[in-house]
């Protein structure tokens, strides 16, 4: 037996999302019309600053809607807050299609609404708004839904993408300086693996983009950056994942950045936000690369100096520990089926996976990564040097 199913979903950007006047937030995926009572899942933040809003929308517009406010934060993505979501799902009275939820947040909610509505009913249909760049950039592209589990990130999840994705840019306008930077993280590293204009404008305009929550109001208005990260790191990403969406082929480069870095995040939790990890795992890797001979030492200077530019640090002190990134990788290629498949960058945009990394290459390297994290000011052909090897603080 044999059976194909096309799988297509719509990424819709618009603004002022929440003017009752924007049909948008309203409508039914594939233009059915909504027999009942449809639930609207936001995360604290969320409600605090939109709640009013989003009610007056619904009410304004006559929609039957229920409410359901759960905490942010990856340490509250859970299977308990996953279950909270199922038992409003029932409370509601949501059907097998014509009620879609909808997810209003950050990717922590996105990411529950969307694995309780994937086993809900075997499958009902859901509406993510993203309210954090990370969520537009990143999550809004993804099929994938998840909650972290017995301390590991996403350990339980499926494929469900949702029939329709709103994307607001003006919401980004609200967040904290830090959540924007770590959503930067996310672009930076798809302009690493496939989009050098990407990374320019990353390196050109980092700090202007937090600044300005990339609302292109400040003094690179006229250029419009933030406008174009946002437009080139979603279409990247889309671009990789709607050839092989199911992750068939494991040897994926948009797993840059994920190799070692999840399990710095989960022991760090909640230290550390989730761009800010891949940052630093992009930074890793690619000292990694260059101490291979791959990525010519000024290209790593300019990764540094950019992912500092940005406003992130470059490292961590458990990217320096050589045990646990070989604990990191150990159990990243038992995601990829006991390979490596492990991303290496020849260039800023060009990319190449080894199978073959030795334990000795991830000791050398966390050394080097060591190096920096307690003297900042190391150049990066010192970093590629083999002379760090067995340098003390």
């Amino acid at each position: 037996m044999k059976a194909v199913k096309e799988i297509s979903y719509e990424i819709v950007e618009t603004s002022n999302i929440f003017d009752p006047r924007n049909p948008e937030l309203g409508k039914i995926p594939g233009g059915r019309r909504c027999p009942g009572s449809r639930l609207v899942v936001m995360d604290e933040s969320v409600d605090r600053l939109f709640g009013s809003r989003v009610r007056k929308y619904f009410q304004f517009n006559g929609i039957a809607v229920k409410y359901l406010t759960l905490a942010g934060g990856d340490e509250h993505k859970t299977v308990d807050q996953m279950l909270r979501v199922a038992s409003r799902l029932t409370e509601v009275g949501t059907d097998r299609v014509g009620t879609p939820p909808i997810a209003i947040g950050g990717g922590v909610v996105q990411d529950v609404v969307g694995m309780a509505a994937s086993l809900y009913r075997r499958g009902v249909p859901y509406v993510r708004v993203p309210t954090t760049l990370l969520g537009q950039i990143d999550g809004s592209v993804s099929a994938k839904t998840g909650v972290n589990y017995e301390g590991c990130r996403n350990r339980l999840g499926t494929f469900a993408p949702p029939p329709r994705t709103l994307i607001d840019r003006s919401l980004i306008a609200t967040l904290p300086e830090r959540q924007v930077r770590s959503g930067l993280g996310e672009a930076l590293k798809m302009a690493l693996i496939k989009d050098p204009y990407l990374f320019t404008l990353l390196e050109e305009y980092g700090g202007q983009l937090v600044a300005d929550r990339l609302q292109d109001t400040g003094t690179a208005a006229a250029s419009r950056p933030g406008r174009e990260v946002t437009r080139r790191a979603i279409t990247a990403m889309a671009e990789e994942l709607q050839k092989n969406l199911w992750e068939s082929d494991l040897k994926r480069i948009v797993d840059y950045g994920h190799t070692f870095s999840p399990i710095v995040e989960m022991t760090a939790l909640p230290e550390l936000f989730h761009g800010e990890a891949v940052a630093m795992d992009c930074v890793f890797s690619a000292v990694l690369a260059a101490r291979r001979g791959l990525l010519p030492p000024e290209q790593l200077r300019r990764i540094i100096a950019t992912v500092r530019g940005i406003g992130l640090a470059p490292t961590h002190s458990m990217f320096g520990d050589a045990d646990v990134m070989n604990q990191a990788l150990t159990d990243t290629m038992r995601h990829r089926d006991n390979h490596q498949y492990l991303t290496l960058l020849r260039n800023i945009g060009d990319t190449v996976f080894a199978d073959d990394i030795t334990e000795e290459e991830i000791r050398a390297t966390a050394r080097a990564i060591d190096r920096l994290h307690h003297h900042p000011e190391t150049n990066a052909a010192d970093l590629c040097s083999t002379r760090l090897a067995g340098t003390p603080h």
